[in-house]
């Protein structure tokens, strides 16, 4: 892979942070982009970490943390628009402001990420991946807003990875399923919910977030340039069974 860094939105804590710390693990030069501008949880200072604040709903914050990864970096070689949230809210009492704030974080941003980093990738070519959700093709009571932002990112990036093969840049879409993090470990341990999880999932417990980020650094680290457009579910079979 050429020289240069991979920027990694959200990178502060949960899955993010898994990734950023899984790539540079593996060598690879990490930008850490996240509203706070530090490191990610649990990793250590490290030339292999260059630290950048962002705010992925403000265009000028995107396009000028990318610019200063690029610069110290020496490029950017990937990206993965990791930022995200998810509420729950009943679908008669969703707002239009709230709807429209999950939209402009979770897939909005995806479109702006994506296209201030290509002016970079387009010089050596490089890879996309976008963490989607296995809510994309689910219909999930009191999440209609995080489901449609989810089915947008796999939208997106399809018609990415086809405009862009051109310009020797892959996009992919990696799509957990329920994934214990700090944010909700007090709820996935309860047994309530193991219980119910248990019952749906054929591998009977959450995923870990090392697992994705396992997932989403392979996808960096071999080179397969033909995998584009697609969408890896990652949620221990729970999505496809009965």
């Amino acid at each position: 892979m050429p020289e240069g860094a991979i920027a990694v939105t959200g990178s502060s804590r949960g899955i993010g942070a898994a990734i950023a710390r899984e790539l540079a693990a593996r060598g690879l030069t990490v930008g850490c982009l996240s509203r706070g501008g530090g490191l990610p949880d649990g990793a250590e200072a490290s030339d292999k970490f260059i630290p950048a604040k962002c705010d992925v709903t403000d265009e000028a914050s995107i396009r000028n943390a990318l610019a200063a990864v690029a610069d110290k970096a020496g490029g950017l070689t990937g990206v993965v628009n990791n930022a995200g949230i998810h509420r729950e809210t009943r679908s008669r009492d969703l707002t239009t402001d709230d709807y429209a704030e999950i939209m402009e974080t979770n897939a909005t941003s995806v479109m702006i990420v994506s296209r201030e980093a290509y002016p970079h990738l387009e010089k050596n070519g490089g890879r996309i991946v976008n963490i989607g959700s296995f809510y994309d093709k689910l219909g999930v009571p009191r999440t209609l807003a995080y489901c449609a932002s989810k089915a947008a990112v796999a939208a997106m990036t399809r018609c990415l990875a086809a405009e862009w093969a051109k310009a020797g840049i892959s996009v992919v879409n990696v799509a957990p399923g329920f994934i214990e993090t700090d944010l909700n470990r007090e709820i996935v341990t309860e047994e309530k919910f193991q219980t119910w999880l248990n019952g749906r999932s054929p591998v009977r417990r959450p995923g870990a977030t090392d697992e994705i980020a396992r997932i989403v650094a392979s996808l960096f680290t071999e080179d397969v340039a033909f995998l584009t457009g697609e969408t890896i579910y990652v949620d221990g079979g729970q999505g496809m069974a009965l």
